[in-house]
């Protein structure tokens, strides 16, 4: 090429690079982004509500897993709450007497071995003689028994003598015992010769007292019923046709007054009852928070597992419409991703989850609508 024609095209090539360097990027930036579809979340798309571990338990969020193994249906019924038969004890007086002391009141806890009341009678007094008696025989037959041996080895007494010394320890320690027992069996000391003191057999709450301070009462006479009320029982009669239906280990859904809870059937009965011709069921629910009364009337749902059915069933709760679709909030490592499901059936308060979940995550189960609110926060920060 001609040096002179070179020398001319150097300093115009040098400034178009220039004027090309200084350009706006705006409009090609905006191409590039959505080339890569980098597209910003439009309001009311699913999002992630990242929320701390002490911000979940304070928003009173409880996670659960999904029921895996679907419903088939529900019978609904009325029930009634009673104390459970393994936690209720009557408390009787072992001996009659007269009643000095009585330490608990209605609805009060008890420990087990708490003294509840103290009985005075001459019974109690030829009882804690007999162990006061047998004491001093035994400390008695043991003194003999050790002057007998020491003899002994000084050749003074035949061995006969010891024995006969030997023997007659054992008898007074086996008298000592027998009589301990008997006391025990009262209920033990209660703070002189002629008082026992009766105490609670279970730990629980005191819910029914029928003594009276200074009362003369007869041996076997109620005088408190003391329950732990930490489960109660759900008894409810079904007709034997759904019985039929039913299995020790069902799920059972127990609703009254704005409260719900789950429990298991624990019996069904092989047995009618003669009167209503109907069959006792009875299912265990926990009740550690004093929830549930016992005599109260409540409303049962007896869900009736589908066999060789898989599906995925959710508390009512659970489930939030988010932009006219519904949504599980699925627990992650930093909160919860807003997940959406479609839902077949409801049966009493669960509902079908027929897609979206595997059963294996961890959901929210109460109190999500705080997760959809967090979300709706989360979009106007995105808008702002």
């Amino acid at each position: 090429m001609n040096p002179t024609l070179l020398r001319a095209l150097v300093p115009a090539t040098i400034a178009l690079a220039v004027g090309g360097c200084g350009r706006s990027p705006k409009a090609s930036d905006t191409s590039a982004t959505e080339d890569r579809g980098e597209k910003k979340a439009a309001p009311g798309d699913p999002q992630i509500a990242v929320l701390s571990g002490q911000q979940i338990s304070d928003a009173g969020i409880e996670v659960t897993r999904p029921t895996v193994g679907g419903v088939a249906g529900a019978i609904e019924l009325p029930a009634t709450i009673e104390g459970d038969p393994q936690g209720v004890q009557v408390v009787s007086a072992p001996i009659g007497g007269r009643l000095v002391s009585l330490t608990r009141n209605l609805g009060q806890a008890v420990g087990r071995g708490d003294t509840l009341a103290v009985i005075e009678s001459r019974e109690a007094a030829s009882l804690n003689a007999e162990v006061e008696a047998a004491r001093a025989r035994a400390a008695l037959a043991s003194t003999n028994l050790r002057r007998e041996q020491r003899l002994f080895a000084e050749r003074v007494s035949p061995e006969q003598d010891i024995v006969a010394a030997r023997t007659a320890a054992i008898e007074a320690n086996i008298a000592l015992r027998l009589a301990r027992q008997r006391l025990s069996a009262t209920g033990g000391n209660g703070g002189a010769l002629n008082r026992i003191a009766v105490r609670a057999p279970i730990a629980g709450e005191v819910i029914a007292r029928s003594a009276t301070l200074g009362q003369q009462i007869p041996a076997d006479a109620e005088l408190f019923r003391v329950a732990n009320l930490a489960k109660v029982s759900v008894t409810m009669s079904l007709v034997p046709a759904d019985a039929g239906r039913v299995r020790p280990g069902a799920r059972i859904e127990v609703t009254s007054a704005g409260r719900h809870q789950e429990g298991r059937v624990t019996l069904v009965s092989p047995i009618l009852d003669e009167t209503t011709r109907l069959v006792p069921v009875i299912a265990s629910i926990d009740n550690a928070g004093g929830t549930w009364r016992v005599g109260e009337n409540v409303s049962v749902s007896v869900l009736l597992p589908a066999a060789g059915n898989r599906s995925v069933a959710v508390p009512s709760a659970a489930v939030q419409m988010i932009s006219g679709r519904p949504y599980v909030f699925v627990r992650t490592a930093t909160g919860f991703k807003a997940t959406p499901v479609t839902l077949g059936r409801t049966n009493g308060g669960s509902i079908t989850v027929t897609s979206g979940l595997t059963g294996d995550e961890r959901i929210a189960s109460t109190n999500s609508f705080t997760l959809k609110s967090e979300l709706g926060k989360s979009e106007a920060r995105d808008e702002d």
